[in-house]
């Protein structure tokens, strides 16, 4: 599968280390979790700068935060992709959690 059909979720390194053990990734966005938000909120590469500004412009945390590159192929539940207000950017949100098989690389945010 080609690089740019993937999608993007920032999130802090700790955060996926716990999905890695538990076997799925649940947060949704930072400090809300899936269950909270109802899905998984992510971003294309060209979304991702403005979303990691917006998200972690301020963060100051003790943790690296990383990219989880998601292979939409490998998720099995809904990907919609929708825009917050009508008319707007639409960005892709994942409806149930991120097995980590579907997570298929995983970058440094700097």
């Amino acid at each position: 599968m080609l690089e740019h059909t993937y999608i993007l979720h920032i999130t802090e390194r700790s955060l996926w280390d716990a999905a890695r053990e538990h076997g799925t990734y649940e947060m949704s966005t930072r400090g809300r979790t899936l269950a909270e938000e109802g899905f998984i909120h992510c971003s294309t590469r060209a979304q991702l700068p403005t979303v990691a500004a917006f998200l972690y412009g301020s963060y100051d945390g003790p943790d690296e935060l990383v990219v989880l590159v998601v292979d939409p192929a490998r998720l099995d539940v809904p990907l919609k992709y929708e825009a917050p207000e009508p008319g707007s950017e639409e960005f892709p949100h994942v409806y149930g959690p991120i097995p980590v098989a579907a997570v298929v690389d995983v970058e440094v945010w700097r």
